[in-house]
């Protein structure tokens, strides 16, 4: 059953379309166990300071109801191979709802989701009909985007003790990069090549808890 499984996730052409067997996987197989099943090795996601996601979701057990979450827009690297996809979630057995985030590379066909985040929203965020969709400009550009963390942060993010993190398609047309304060206030942008200069498409700042 596994082997079909991975081998499903491995057919999606798209980040959207992986995001959306995310959610599907959720609501079927239980929210952790989907979260296990689509995360790279060395993921990141936030408790509210950074935490490695394997070390984070081992055993942890699902809840009674998953959070459903919609894509509602999805910027693309030019080779197709990256992605940052953010939109709207809701959780009715809390009566709450926000906005994720989550950062897609397809490796050897497979889509991982490398980076996981979000906050909460005082009202309901609409749902969208349909993504919208936005691919990096292909051609010469410069050397990567500006980021804002030490270059000496790991290429696919950071976890503890080091509580920012960086990344770049390997084409160079998107990059993002966020950091986390003492307090778990966090800051995140995306950044993606329209063609003449790197355009900030992302920029979001959750409070500390």
């Amino acid at each position: 059953m596994l082997t079909l499984l991975l081998a499903a996730a491995a057919a999606l052409p798209t980040a959207v379309q992986a995001e959306n067997a995310f959610v599907r996987d959720a609501q079927r197989n239980g929210q952790w166990t989907a979260f296990r099943k689509y995360a790279q090795r060395d993921a990141v996601m936030f408790n509210p300071q950074a935490v490695w996601a394997h070390e984070f979701l081992k055993g942890r057990k699902d809840p009674p109801k998953s959070v459903e979450w919609w894509p509602a827009e999805s910027y693309v690297s030019c080779d197709g191979r990256t992605a940052v996809n953010s939109g709207p979630w809701r959780n009715t057995a809390r009566k709450s709802n926000g906005y994720f985030t989550t950062v897609w590379q397809r490796d050897k066909g497979r889509w991982q989701w490398v980076y996981d985040g979000g906050d909460e929203a005082k009202s309901a965020l609409p749902v969208p009909k349909t993504p919208r969709v936005r691919r990096a400009a292909c051609g010469r550009h410069a050397k990567g985007p500006p980021l804002i963390v030490p270059p000496s942060a790991k290429r696919f993010g950071m976890g503890p003790p080091d509580d920012y993190g960086r990344g770049q398609s390997s084409d160079r047309s998107i990059g993002w990069d966020w950091k986390v304060d003492a307090k778990g206030s966090r800051h995140f942008r995306a950044m993606l090549w329209n063609g003449r200069r790197y355009e900030l498409v992302i920029n979001q700042n959750v409070a500390g808890k």
